[in-house]
């Protein structure tokens, strides 16, 4: 029974092969031909695994430009990292993370199914991170077996299902269309970054990130691929340099014998290539996913939409992508230099350090719906306070997970942070069957809903 349960486990957690069976099941409900079946499956596989190259290859570029920082600037703290926390406690919750993850997809289809929360929540490295912070709190609340189980998978089934729907009116707003979803925990900043934008609003004066022009002289720096590779290299030289001159042997660690002009210079063109396979990979599975996902809609779950990753939302604006990334970690630098001065002052904080794959993923994404918003200003400044409210979120959280045992990381994305304040905090007040009932009667909520007031709307 444990190796069937490791192998589901397995199969869910591989967003490729999980996707691919999806797309599968879509084409098969259509009663496509083999062909098609066969060659839909494959590409929707594909543009997963091209997709996740080149999110790899961005993380490989953009790890040491974090690690430069932190040994130029001479700083120490604590850096949220989802994939860290998640792996220590796997030591602990494995089985129970497993069950939680496979039963909390089974959940999320019930409520796509007879619930208005029409979200197939497709991601599933972060459905494995959210199920094995859900198994930790409840495990903290002094629920075992069965029951923690079954009231992990409920809660992971709402918030897969809620997250993508807060997000949805944003979406619209991204893609031109309602195909698509955002199935990615970071969702709460997205939102804020899109609430952000509509103060400064946006028409057909209003000037977008996509809207920046160049002087002709430097018309090569329309080409997304130059003009990140340029951008990354100036962050990087700079970066490089100072910690060359104050902390030398960190830099030359980092450097491993390069130089360190070479260094940034294949570095920051390396970035600009991961970006570019990340946008192949993205075009590429929407081609499958969404015509795929038809049969699924038609004949499963009426009027249900895939939730991807949040590259899915980069090609829609590749200039906010970076400038999402620059002004999240300047909002992560300012929310850094503040926790630091709570703590001279006394107050007990944890300092959370910038997280350059945080702010390039996550600043990104909330720079994209700013800027669906509200332009240019829209993008710069949600993603300068998502680079804030990440922050602080962190820090918040990190208490929590500290008296867990978990010490010196902490989750990074903001519905990992929220969720985990939120209840990490009402589990000191509910425990064991009182959680367990509140988790039941919010599950069934949007069902009661959609069954009484809702129906006909």
């Amino acid at each position: 029974m444990l190796t069937i349960l490791n192998f589901i486990q397995q199969v869910l957690s591989t967003p490729a092969i999980f996707v691919g069976l999806i797309a599968l099941l879509g084409l098969l409900l259509q009663k496509k031909d083999a062909q098609t079946c066969f060659k839909g499956t494959i590409k929707t596989i594909l543009g997963f695994i091209v997709l996740n190259a080149g999110a790899d290859v961005v993380q490989d570029a953009i790890i040491p430009f974090g690690e430069l920082f932190q040994s130029a600037f001479g700083v120490e703290g604590v850096v949220p990292n989802n994939e860290a926390i998640t792996s220590l406690g796997l030591t602990d919750y494995a089985v129970q993370t497993a069950s939680i993850f496979a039963l909390g997809m089974c959940f999320n289809l019930v409520l796509a199914r007879f619930s208005k929360l029409k979200y197939i929540f497709l991601t599933g490295h972060h459905a494995l991170y959210m199920s094995c912070l859900v198994a930790i709190l409840m495990s903290i609340a002094g629920l075992q077996g069965p029951a923690l189980i079954f009231t992990g998978a409920l809660l992971m089934g709402l918030v897969m299902a809620v997250f993508p729907a807060l997000m949805q009116p944003t979406m619209r707003k991204v893609i031109g269309d309602d195909c698509l979803a955002l199935g990615h925990f970071g969702s709460g900043c997205y939102w804020l970054s899109a609430q952000i934008g509509k103060l400064f609003g946006r028409d057909e004066k209003t000037t977008t990130t996509e809207d920046i022009r160049f002087p002709q002289g430097l018309s090569f720096l329309r080409e997304n691929t130059i003009s990140i590779a340029l951008a990354m290299f100036l962050c990087y030289i700079v970066v490089s340099g100072v910690a060359v001159f104050t902390s030398p042997e960190a830099a030359a660690e980092i450097f491993a014998g390069d130089n360190w002009v070479l260094y940034s210079i294949i570095k920051s063109i390396t970035f600009s290539a991961g970006i570019y396979i990340v946008l192949s990979g993205v075009r590429m599975l929407i081609n499958e996913v969404v015509p795929a996902f038809k049969g699924i809609s038609e004949k499963l779950v009426p009027n249900a939409k895939p939730a991807l990753d949040c590259p899915t939302v980069f090609p829609f604006a590749p200039n906010a992508v970076l400038i999402g990334f620059f002004c999240s970690f300047v909002g992560g630098i300012v929310a850094l230099a503040v926790l630091a001065l709570m703590g001279q002052a006394g107050i007990a904080v944890a300092i959370i350090l910038p997280g350059a794959v945080l702010h390039f993923f996550c600043g990104a994404t909330a720079g994209v719906c700013g800027n669906a918003t509200g332009g240019l200003k829209g993008c710069v400044t949600g993603a300068f306070v998502h680079g804030i409210v990440a922050t602080f979120l962190a820090a918040g959280l990190y208490p929590i997970l500290g008296a867990m045992g978990f010490a010196n990381t902490t989750f990074s994305d903001t519905d990992f942070t929220l969720v985990g304040i939120v209840l990490g905090n009402l589990i000191k007040v509910v425990t064991g069957n009182t959680l367990m009932v509140i988790v039941v009667i919010l599950f069934l909520l949007p069902i009661i809903y959609n069954y009484t007031i809702g129906r006909g709307k």
